[in-house]
């Protein structure tokens, strides 16, 4: 027996829909009981973008089970408007938000730690590794993949709309509200480790010669042991940090 309920997806969850559903309500029949979950992600959309369901102007979680007739709004993750007063679908913002990031996102991964995120990317990762990773370790997912964002065991990740690094970049800091996060240089783009001030003189012997002649400011990361200094490429990335909290 078909079940005929209305839905409304509002703001970019309407990215992830077929056009002819995009920005305004319509009406969608589905064979035999239906949870909400399930009934989202086979329109396209990831449940770990979904942040408030109603029904019939009532919240509700992944699991409720659509009935005839029912009316449905649902709302993505981090809306502008205040919806503290209403049952949300996850928990807010980690205190110190962590992420892992899919092989399609290296470049993304080294602007985050360049901004201080604490990020951990592989190309060689595989969803299974990075699920599991994000669940042990807390952290939120960042993937082009909207598959591994369907997975149940998924509670905190986002669909990177971007494709272009910077704006990815951007992307991230606004959706998720990271604004007070940022940290720059203090995190190694490399290899993710904290980066320290060192001597000069620690590290000169493995300084060129024009660098050891005009900088006398080093840091170094304390896990490759790569060093930092205040050069063309510091001023390059100052720059990009600089813009891209303006525009925030």
């Amino acid at each position: 027996m078909a079940i005929n309920a209305t839905f409304r997806f509002y703001e970019e969850l309407n990215d992830f829909l077929k056009k002819q559903y995009r920005r305004h309500s319509f009406t969608y029949a589905f064979n035999g009981v239906t949870t909400v979950k399930d009934a989202i992600e086979s329109m396209g959309v990831p449940h770990t973008e979904v942040d408030l369901i109603t029904v019939n102007g009532n919240p509700v979680d992944f699991n409720y089970r659509i009935m005839e007739d029912d009316t449905i709004s649902v709302y993505p993750v981090y809306e502008s408007f205040d919806i503290s007063s209403v049952q949300l679908l996850r928990e807010r913002v980690l205190r110190e938000p962590k992420f892992i990031l899919d092989v399609h996102l290296g470049k993304l991964a080294r602007y985050l730690r360049m901004a201080g995120f604490d990020c951990l990317y592989d190309k060689h990762y595989d969803d299974t590794e990075i699920i599991q990773v994000a669940l042990s370790q807390k952290r939120i997912i960042l993937t082009r993949d909207k598959g591994i964002l369907k997975n149940g065991k998924v509670s905190r990740g986002m669909f990177v709309r971007s494709v272009s690094p910077k704006q990815q970049f951007n992307e991230v800091i606004s959706r998720l509200q990271l604004e007070n996060f940022i940290h720059p240089f203090t995190r190694c783009t490399e290899c993710n480790e904290k980066i320290v001030p060192v001597e000069k003189e620690k590290i000169i012997d493995q300084l060129q010669p024009l660098t050891r002649k005009f900088y006398s400011v080093f840091y170094q990361c304390s896990g490759c042991k790569r060093i930092y200094w205040e050069g063309s490429h510091f001023a390059r990335m100052k720059r990009f940090m600089d813009d891209s909290q303006r525009r925030l």
